[in-house]
């Protein structure tokens, strides 16, 4: 066989070999992935039962009902539009979860249409102040996280 035959031959074997790993690799991931849904879509398309997806949205007012285990929460996303999801989530919930405030739940639809959530991040506006700055003044707190910085530089 001549070398141009060669190299072709190469070639064609690599080529099919980069296809079987990409293929290979998207066959095995492909539980892995999670699809963002706001409330909307979710209403109008939603996820097959069980898929892992993530939903984002606020947490509408008066929504929030603890169960008598003291540990599993039901509340409602909402989005743009009136739609809303039910949600339920069994866990210690984020000290920034709050009714109004925007929510990422992280989980899958029920057979009974309620979202079973996983994890739960809870998202802050941009004036936002952690408990140990509350009625600071700027120069006081920027004071106190230059000194809690110090010990963590080399």
């Amino acid at each position: 066989m001549k070398a141009k035959h060669q190299r072709l031959v190469l070639v064609v074997i690599a080529v099919l070999a980069i296809v079987a790993a990409g293929l290979l690799a998207t066959w095995a991931l492909r539980n892995q992935a999670n699809y963002f849904y706001l409330p909307e879509q979710m209403a109008a398309t939603p996820p097959d039962v069980g898929q892992a997806v993530r939903l984002g949205g606020m947490v509408r007012p008066g929504s929030i009902v603890t169960e008598a285990d003291g540990i599993t929460v039901n509340f409602m996303v909402t989005g743009n539009s009136d739609d809303a999801v039910p949600v339920r989530y069994t866990g210690i919930l984020p000290d920034l979860f709050v009714e109004g405030s925007g929510v990422v739940a992280e989980g899958s639809l029920g057979k009974d249409g309620v979202f079973l959530a996983t994890n739960l991040l809870a998202k802050h506006d941009e004036n936002y102040v952690p408990r140990e700055l509350e009625g600071m003044g700027s120069a006081q707190a920027a004071k106190v996280a230059a000194d809690t910085t110090m010990g963590l530089k080399p």
